[in-house]
Protein backbone atom coordinates (compact mmCIF):
# COMPACT_ATOMS: atom_id res chain seq x y z
CA UNK A 1 0.00 0.00 0.00
CA UNK A 2 1.09 3.71 -1.01
CA UNK A 3 -0.19 6.42 0.52
CA UNK A 4 0.58 10.21 -0.42
CA UNK A 5 0.74 12.51 2.31
CA UNK A 6 1.90 15.90 2.57
CA UNK A 7 4.53 17.42 5.27
CA UNK A 8 2.79 20.64 5.23
CA UNK A 9 -0.60 19.43 5.94
CA UNK A 10 -0.75 15.70 7.14
CA UNK A 11 -3.98 14.56 6.31
CA UNK A 12 -5.44 13.50 10.21
CA UNK A 13 -7.52 10.50 8.40
CA UNK A 14 -4.24 9.19 6.91
CA UNK A 15 -2.50 9.58 9.62
CA UNK A 16 -4.70 7.58 11.86
CA UNK A 17 -5.21 4.65 9.24
CA UNK A 18 -1.18 4.39 9.60
CA UNK A 19 -1.51 4.70 13.25
CA UNK A 20 -3.77 2.05 13.20
CA UNK A 21 -1.65 -0.23 11.17
CA UNK A 22 1.11 0.34 13.40
CA UNK A 23 -1.04 -0.96 16.64
CA UNK A 24 -1.75 -4.11 15.11
CA UNK A 25 2.04 -4.81 14.19
CA UNK A 26 2.14 -3.80 11.19
CA UNK A 27 5.51 -2.08 9.58
CA UNK A 28 5.81 1.37 7.40
CA UNK A 29 8.29 3.07 5.41
CA UNK A 30 8.24 6.69 6.05
CA UNK A 31 10.17 10.16 5.38
CA UNK A 32 12.10 11.74 7.74
CA UNK A 33 14.33 15.08 7.21
CA UNK A 34 16.60 12.89 6.14
CA UNK A 35 16.28 9.63 4.67
CA UNK A 36 13.65 7.23 4.66
CA UNK A 37 13.11 4.84 7.53
CA UNK A 38 11.09 1.37 8.00
CA UNK A 39 9.86 1.14 11.57
CA UNK A 40 6.85 -0.06 13.88
CA UNK A 41 5.50 0.22 17.13
CA UNK A 42 8.38 -0.56 19.86
CA UNK A 43 5.60 -2.46 21.70
CA UNK A 44 4.81 -4.74 18.61
CA UNK A 45 7.73 -7.43 19.46
CA UNK A 46 7.13 -9.57 16.61
CA UNK A 47 6.77 -6.51 14.37
CA UNK A 48 10.74 -5.43 15.82
CA UNK A 49 11.68 -8.94 14.53
CA UNK A 50 10.20 -8.28 11.43
CA UNK A 51 12.21 -5.25 10.89
CA UNK A 52 15.72 -7.57 12.16
CA UNK A 53 14.95 -10.12 9.70
CA UNK A 54 14.29 -7.47 6.56
CA UNK A 55 17.90 -5.33 7.95
CA UNK A 56 19.26 -8.92 8.37
CA UNK A 57 20.25 -8.10 11.80
CA UNK A 58 19.26 -9.35 15.47
CA UNK A 59 17.25 -7.31 17.68
CA UNK A 60 19.72 -7.00 20.10
CA UNK A 61 22.60 -6.14 18.00
CA UNK A 62 20.64 -3.68 16.13
CA UNK A 63 21.65 0.31 16.00
CA UNK A 64 18.09 1.01 15.64
CA UNK A 65 16.68 4.30 17.00
CA UNK A 66 13.63 5.31 18.67
CA UNK A 67 11.57 8.09 16.44
CA UNK A 68 10.05 10.63 19.28
CA UNK A 69 7.75 13.07 18.24
CA UNK A 70 9.04 15.57 21.20
CA UNK A 71 11.04 16.41 24.55
CA UNK A 72 8.03 14.38 26.00
CA UNK A 73 9.74 10.82 25.57
CA UNK A 74 13.16 11.76 26.72
CA UNK A 75 11.78 11.13 30.45
CA UNK A 76 10.51 7.98 29.83
CA UNK A 77 12.87 5.98 27.99
CA UNK A 78 16.07 7.47 29.26
CA UNK A 79 17.41 7.71 32.38
CA UNK A 80 17.55 11.42 34.02
CA UNK A 81 19.89 13.65 31.97
CA UNK A 82 20.98 16.80 32.98
CA UNK A 83 20.39 20.28 32.35
CA UNK A 84 23.48 20.53 30.07
CA UNK A 85 22.53 17.54 28.16
CA UNK A 86 18.88 18.64 27.81
CA UNK A 87 19.98 22.39 26.24
CA UNK A 88 21.91 20.61 23.74
CA UNK A 89 19.02 18.54 22.45
CA UNK A 90 16.55 21.05 22.96
CA UNK A 91 18.50 23.51 20.51
CA UNK A 92 19.11 20.70 17.92
CA UNK A 93 15.60 19.17 17.88
CA UNK A 94 13.91 18.51 16.17
CA UNK A 95 16.50 18.26 13.29
CA UNK A 96 18.82 15.33 11.45
CA UNK A 97 20.48 13.96 14.72
CA UNK A 98 19.98 10.93 16.44
CA UNK A 99 20.96 11.26 20.23
CA UNK A 100 22.33 8.81 22.21
CA UNK A 101 21.42 8.21 25.94
CA UNK A 102 21.32 6.08 29.06
CA UNK A 103 18.28 3.87 28.23
CA UNK A 104 15.74 3.63 31.13
CA UNK A 105 13.78 0.57 32.63
CA UNK A 106 10.73 1.45 30.03
CA UNK A 107 12.67 0.53 26.95
CA UNK A 108 11.51 -3.07 25.99
CA UNK A 109 13.84 -5.36 26.81
CA UNK A 110 14.04 -7.06 23.57
CA UNK A 111 15.53 -3.73 22.77
CA UNK A 112 18.38 -3.20 24.96
CA UNK A 113 19.82 -6.49 25.09
CA UNK A 114 22.98 -5.95 26.42
CA UNK A 115 22.89 -2.73 25.65
CA UNK A 116 22.52 0.08 28.39
CA UNK A 117 21.91 3.32 25.68
CA UNK A 118 19.14 4.09 23.31
CA UNK A 119 19.46 6.26 20.31
CA UNK A 120 16.51 9.05 20.03
CA UNK A 121 15.42 10.86 17.13
CA UNK A 122 12.91 13.76 17.01
CA UNK A 123 13.07 14.49 13.25
CA UNK A 124 11.92 18.02 11.81
CA UNK A 125 9.07 15.87 9.54
CA UNK A 126 6.17 16.42 10.46
CA UNK A 127 4.61 13.78 8.83
CA UNK A 128 6.14 10.80 10.85
CA UNK A 129 5.76 13.73 14.12
CA UNK A 130 2.03 13.41 13.39
CA UNK A 131 1.98 9.50 13.28
CA UNK A 132 3.95 9.19 16.73
CA UNK A 133 1.54 11.50 18.25
CA UNK A 134 -1.39 9.34 16.96
CA UNK A 135 0.28 6.19 17.86
CA UNK A 136 1.20 7.07 21.60
CA UNK A 137 4.88 6.11 21.57
CA UNK A 138 7.44 6.27 19.71
CA UNK A 139 8.39 3.50 17.13
CA UNK A 140 11.54 1.75 15.94
CA UNK A 141 13.41 3.17 12.92
CA UNK A 142 16.36 2.14 10.81
CA UNK A 143 17.33 3.73 7.53
CA UNK A 144 16.41 1.73 4.47
CA UNK A 145 19.34 3.33 2.43
CA UNK A 146 21.89 0.86 1.00
CA UNK A 147 24.83 2.03 0.09
CA UNK A 148 24.90 -0.92 -2.49
CA UNK A 149 22.11 0.11 -4.32
CA UNK A 150 21.00 2.52 -6.73
CA UNK A 151 20.17 5.95 -5.50
CA UNK A 152 16.56 6.15 -6.84
CA UNK A 153 15.70 3.06 -4.63
CA UNK A 154 16.10 5.02 -1.41
CA UNK A 155 14.96 8.73 -2.18
CA UNK A 156 11.97 7.66 -4.52
CA UNK A 157 8.81 6.92 -2.68
CA UNK A 158 7.60 4.56 -5.81
CA UNK A 159 10.57 2.72 -6.04
CA UNK A 160 10.84 2.21 -2.62
CA UNK A 161 7.15 0.41 -2.82
CA UNK A 162 8.16 -1.43 -5.57
CA UNK A 163 10.52 -2.52 -3.40
CA UNK A 164 9.45 -3.28 0.14
CA UNK A 165 5.79 -3.25 -0.94
CA UNK A 166 5.03 -6.68 -0.66
CA UNK A 167 7.42 -7.04 2.61
CA UNK A 168 5.93 -4.44 4.56
CA UNK A 169 2.24 -2.89 5.41
CA UNK A 170 2.57 0.60 4.19
CA UNK A 171 4.74 2.85 2.57
CA UNK A 172 4.08 6.89 2.62
CA UNK A 173 5.33 9.17 -0.16
CA UNK A 174 5.81 12.68 1.53
CA UNK A 175 8.55 13.32 -1.44
CA UNK A 176 11.31 12.54 -2.38
CA UNK A 177 13.97 11.36 0.41
CA UNK A 178 17.60 12.44 1.06
CA UNK A 179 20.62 10.35 0.79
CA UNK A 180 22.33 11.89 4.13
CA UNK A 181 21.52 10.71 7.01
CA UNK A 182 21.42 12.00 10.71
CA UNK A 183 24.06 13.06 12.30
CA UNK A 184 24.46 10.76 15.72
CA UNK A 185 25.62 12.02 18.43
CA UNK A 186 26.50 10.48 21.60
CA UNK A 187 25.70 12.39 24.82
CA UNK A 188 26.32 9.57 27.55
CA UNK A 189 29.25 11.23 29.18
CA UNK A 190 27.62 14.74 29.63
CA UNK A 191 29.53 16.43 26.53
CA UNK A 192 28.85 15.51 22.73
CA UNK A 193 30.81 13.26 20.77
CA UNK A 194 30.13 12.61 16.87
CA UNK A 195 29.54 9.29 16.42
CA UNK A 196 28.73 9.63 12.59
CA UNK A 197 28.86 12.61 10.71
CA UNK A 198 25.91 13.30 8.81
CA UNK A 199 23.33 16.42 7.71
CA UNK A 200 23.11 17.37 11.05
CA UNK A 201 25.55 20.43 12.27
CA UNK A 202 25.17 19.96 16.00
CA UNK A 203 24.94 23.20 17.79
CA UNK A 204 26.07 23.35 21.60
Amino acid sequence: MLIKIYNENPNPKDIRKIADILRNGGIIIYPTDTVYGMGCDITQTRAVERVARLKGVDVEKSNFSFICSDLSHLSLYTRPISSHVFKIIRKNAPGPFTFVLEASSNVPKYFKGRKKTVGIRIPDNEIICEIVRELGNPIVSTSIHDEDEMLEYSIDPELIHEKYGEVTDLVVDGGTGEIIPSTVVDLTSGEPVILREGKGILVV
